[in-house]
């Protein structure tokens, strides 16, 4: 039995929730009512609208709140707004990740490398991610069990790196991960009944992977709704040991 059953009611906070993985968690938490209350975070709701017609639809279910998760202060705030309303929650996914955007694109060669890329790939993928961990843990220090996963990826894995290339993406992960771990021991003292894990969600077609897809196989491209489905999976299965663990889709432990 999942340890979702053994909670009620279940509160779940989604960040970075207006697009691919993110609402894909959303609309299927909608459907499960097991799940009392979805805090739901976006950059900019006003221009999330798939997400602010779910809000309509679910008023009373899902609240939507806006946070960059690359500025403190907008974390602090939102979770601040979480806390005025339940003073726990159970399930946590931080979806917020950068590939490519604008001018930015994967390196493939040292010669394509610069201090500013690399900057923002560590801001959003691994610093914005422990500056949550941070804000997030009295919400999470309870009696009851609770996940926070966060979308990482098997490009970030040093051990299972064959190809190189993507310097700024692989090491923002590869970062992630660590700062994981590392928050994964420090919460194991302060609220033990947390878990923290990173999950390798598989090559999913939304926005981030669209660019490089060609030489996917169709077996290997997941629908954002099978891709939910199966990192729910992994999740609904932890036990007390997988604190601190970065696993794949198919609930398979991946290397560092």
């Amino acid at each position: 039995m999942s340890f979702i059953d053994e909670i009620n009611p279940v509160n779940a906070l989604i960040v970075g929730a207006s697009q691919g993985i993110g609402l894909g968690f959303v609309k299927n938490w909608l459907q499960d009512r097991r799940i009392a209350k979805i805090y739901a975070t976006s950059r900019q709701p006003k221009s999330a609208s798939e997400l602010i017609a779910l809000v309509d639809k679910y008023p009373q279910r899902l609240i939507c709140l806006e946070m960059d998760i690359t500025d403190e202060l907008q974390i602090i705030e939102a979770v601040q707004k979480i806390h005025t309303q339940v003073d726990k929650l159970h399930l946590v996914v931080n979806c917020v990740g950068l590939l490519h955007e604008d001018t930015l694109q994967p390196e493939k060669s040292l010669k394509q490398i610069n201090s500013e890329n690399l900057l923002r790939y560590f801001q959003i993928n691994s610093i914005g991610a422990v500056l949550l961990t941070k804000h997030l843990l009295p919400l999470l220090r309870h009696g009851e069990r609770s996940v926070l996963a966060t979308i990482s990826a098997k490009l970030g894995s040093i051990g299972d790196n064959q190809l190189g290339g993507w310097y700024g993406y692989r090491a923002s992960k590869a970062a992630l991960n660590m700062l994981m771990r590392t928050a994964a021991i420090e919460y194991k003292r302060s609220c033990p009944k947390a878990l923290i894990v990173t999950l390798h969600p598989g090559t999913t077609d939304t926005r981030l992977s669209r660019p490089f897809q060609r030489n996917v196989p169709t077996e290997k491209l997941f629908s954002v709704e099978r891709t939910v489905t199966q990192l729910l999976a992994v999740i609904e299965q932890l036990q007390e040991g997988d604190s601190g663990h970065f696993f794949s889709w198919d609930g398979s432990r991946l290397p560092w």
